[in-house]
């Protein structure tokens, strides 16, 4: 009996030990695509392409998401909400806790494809609606799934609501902690806590730091370098230091019958027509060169074309990036075509009977920002130095987020959001 026991209590702790294991395991929160027919995924703040997917708490603010379905006719999709932690994980608050009606509502907007050789849907949505609305600020991902599927996510997507209680500076400059108008940038961050009830600013608040809308370059600090008074400043702090980079690369596909920027050739292939871009090389190596860019977005478009977004049709565009092969890195493109994922859509793929990185990737017509990211072995995040270079000129778009998590509350308040461009 004493051995079943003993049996008995070693199956539990096996057990409780996999649940505790399970329930540590991060969950993936970032903007995706899982179904290889929904494309040309866009989030942003309504009526601003440029616009951080940010909304300000009680205002007419509003998120607006688009996608594309290749597809003959519509099909029933319907989205949920899920509140995050700062760190972007779901933070178990009920939705009454941070919605207004109920969490599940239809994408009734949509409109069919015009003339393309691909056909396909175009759906549109915007948060808040008539059918959900935020409550409370803080980080959100948005889930969309078929009607006869809901466990299963087609998309994902994440924006943010902004409680906008504390103004952020955010300064940027070539002068930084490790070198002088060289390879780097850093920031001074200083947030003004005066009306956003913060009792103990060195323990309570989070500050996020982001540069051209990459996810794996993110940077955080719990402590301030110093308060003086309201005004909390963060300065001198080694996650404030951002390799410079370059700027983006850039190609536009709007015409069938021209090459448009950045492209070599076009050729049609049933089904699709292939847009080969001009072959690419590292620029470590080159001077810096001015270019005004989008720093990674993207924006459809069709030649000759007032409704782009039904208009326009989808191609196969190649990329070719010459440069020898690196054992065990990664190379990948980065931008918000690939929902700056590294996974197989992202990755270059080495020829070598060319000597050459390719990939190739199904997009829509429009123009595009992109640039090179090698990942080395183990790592989890992109490096330009090998292939754009670092050049301490480059013009990059910096996004700060504050939180705070009150005493006894059960979220992050998303309190402040500030952006800052360098060289301007």
């Amino acid at each position: 009996m004493a051995s079943v026991v003993r049996h008995i209590l070693f199956l539990a702790a096996v057990l409780t030990a996999a649940v505790a294991a399970y329930a540590q395991k991060p969950v993936d929160t970032m903007t995706g695509i899982f179904d290889e027919r929904i494309r040309s995924l866009q989030v942003h703040l309504d009526g601003d392409p440029f616009g951080a997917p940010v909304t300000v708490l009680n205002t007419d603010d509003r998120i607006s998401i688009s996608f594309d379905h290749l597809a003959d006719d519509r099909e029933y999709f319907r989205y949920s909400l899920q509140h995050c932690t700062a760190g972007w994980q779901p933070d178990g608050l009920v939705d009454s806790e941070f919605l207004d009606g109920f969490n599940e509502g239809t994408i009734d907007v949509y409109d069919f494809s015009r003339a393309t050789l691909v056909p396909y849907v175009h759906y549109t949505l915007t948060i808040p609606n008539e059918q959900v609305r935020p409550t409370i600020s803080g980080n959100y991902l948005l889930k969309i799934y078929r009607e006869d599927d809901p466990e299963t996510t087609v998309l994902q997507c994440r924006f943010m609501v902004c409680e906008a209680t504390v103004p952020v500076d955010v300064r940027v400059a070539a002068q930084t902690d490790i070198d002088y108008n060289d390879a780097h940038q850093q920031l001074t961050i200083v947030v003004d806590t005066e009306r956003a009830q913060v009792e103990d600013p060195f323990n309570d608040l989070l500050v996020v730091a982001g540069q051209n809308g990459r996810l794996d370059s993110e940077t955080s600090l719990r402590q301030p370098l110093r308060a003086s008074g309201a005004r909390v400043i963060y300065e001198h702090q080694q996650p404030l230091i951002f390799d410079a980079g370059n700027e983006y690369r850039r190609f536009e596909v709007i015409n069938e019958q021209y090459p448009g920027m950045g492209v070599e050739a076009i050729e049609y292939y049933d089904p699709y027509y292939h847009y080969t871009l001009y072959t690419d090389a590292p620029r470590a190596g080159d001077s810096y060169t001015y270019d005004r860019t989008q720093h990674g977005r993207y924006f459809i478009r069709q030649f000759d074309s007032d409704q782009s977004d039904t208009d326009a049709d989808y191609g196969v565009v190649h990329f070719t990036l010459d440069m020898p092969e690196m054992p065990g890195a990664m190379i990948f493109i980065d931008g918000d075509m690939v929902q700056r994922r590294f996974d197989d859509n992202s990755r270059m793929i080495y020829n070598h009977a060319s000597g050459r990185y390719e990939r190739a990737m199904l997009l829509k017509q429009g123009a595009y920002n992109y640039q090179y990211l090698v990942v080395p072995p183990g790592a989890r995040r992109g490096y330009t130095a090998q292939v754009e270079g670092d050049k301490y000129q480059t013009d990059n778009e910096y996004a700060v987020r504050v939180y705070h998590r009150r005493r006894g509350e059960r979220y992050d308040r998303l309190i402040g959001y500030g952006s800052a461009t360098s060289n301007q």
